[in-house]
């Protein structure tokens, strides 16, 4: 699942981000969710998040929790 619509992303959850620094290459980083930085309920380039190690990134994908 992507990571565009705010209500689909909460404290807690598993993600996987981009960081500013990896934008051109697309790496990805994964964490839990800390706090919501992005307002709007929907961005095209992700939901912005601070992870609970302090790294802060647009969500790329949320991990399914099955």
């Amino acid at each position: 699942m992507n990571g565009q619509n705010r209500q689909d992303i909460y404290p807690g959850l598993e993600v996987e981000i981009i960081l500013k620094k990896d934008q051109r290459t697309g790496k990805r980083t994964r964490g839990i969710v800390k706090d919501l930085l992005t307002s709007s309920s929907f961005h095209s380039r992700g939901i912005k998040v601070r992870l609970e190690d302090g790294q802060i990134g647009r969500v790329a994908e949320i991990i399914d929790e099955d």
